[in-house]
């Protein structure tokens, strides 16, 4: 039987193809995507079983990208995971901390590790569009004045030197990763999440939180994303404690419903565990090449 094919943003190392392996398994193919619309595309062609997407850090906050492509494509939520980030600074073999004068890596890795990059002296910080890609262009070129933040894997994999470990600011660092599908899963879980959106009348989002506090329902996150084409409206995605099929999530639903003008079920799936992202694996051939 063929192995299942998922899709993430990023090349072989990134963090979202450890947050893939640890939750649809260790021998699952894996399709590296250059930027996230490219990971709902193929999901939704069915050129991939799946697609594993970051949705928000703990420390960075939500990634509104892929809460826009949520909406915007017809896929499902299957599931979670929330895995802890472990950055380290990534150079060439024999490159020493103090040659080095460029940091480059992913926004959201910049940011989580601002403060040892201020610790740094003369030291400039460049994005660029993956932690994994950041690692391979440093290889590429050779230079020794110029470091990555990314993940052991990446490391192992570019066959470069970690020179420092653990550098994100707070080391209660997770980033929560869904699970998309084309089809649901099942309507068991202990979470649903939803998309709506509400007339611009006074009271509206207060009568809408109302529906789920009428009936004790817990709502574990709220994001609020602009409506396209009608300035000053919202979209609010919410995160709701419960199962499709409890009656008392049906009803609020029912009722959310009729004073919406945009409700969607992204899906209904198990509240995700934890999983330690500072495990490497060893590939049959290495990206990197030899080092």
């Amino acid at each position: 039987m063929a192995a299942m094919t998922v899709a993430f943003q990023g090349e072989l190392g990134a963090y979202s193809e450890q947050a893939s392996r640890e939750f649809f398994g260790r021998d699952i193919d894996v399709s590296p995507s250059p930027a996230f619309p490219e990971v709902f595309d193929k999901v939704t062609s069915g050129a991939v079983d799946a697609g594993m997407i970051p949705i928000e850090n703990s420390l960075a906050g939500s990634i509104h990208e892929n809460y826009d492509l949520l909406l915007e494509n017809d896929l499902h939520i299957i599931g979670e995971l929330k895995l802890r980030i472990v950055h380290h600074l990534i150079a060439n073999q024999g490159v020493g901390l103090d040659e080095v004068r460029r940091v480059i890596s992913h926004p959201q890795a910049l940011a989580q590790c601002r403060d040892y990059l201020r610790s740094l002296k003369n030291v400039t910080v460049e994005p660029v569009y993956d932690t994994a890609g950041a690692v391979r262009q440093v290889k590429n070129s050779g230079a020794r004045d110029v470091a990555a933040i990314a993940s052991a894997q990446a490391a192992v994999d570019y066959g470069l030197t970690i020179l420092k470990s653990g550098i994100e600011s707070n080391h209660q660092n997770y980033t929560r990763f869904l699970a998309i599908s084309r089809e649901p899963r099942s309507e068991t879980g202990d979470k649903v999440s939803i998309v709506l959106s509400l007339q611009h009348h006074p009271g509206m989002l207060f009568k809408a939180l109302g529906v789920f506090a009428l009936r004790d329902i817990d709502l574990m996150k709220i994001e609020s994303r602009p409506l396209t084409g009608t300035p000053w409206q919202y979209l609010f995605y919410i995160d709701i404690a419960g199962s499709l099929e409890e009656q008392r999530i049906q009803k609020a639903l029912d009722h959310m419903g009729e004073i919406t003008t945009l409700l969607r079920v992204l899906g209904c799936y198990p509240n995700g565990r934890i999983a330690d992202g500072s495990s490497v694996i060893v590939r049959k051939s290495s990206p990197g090449g030899s080092s």
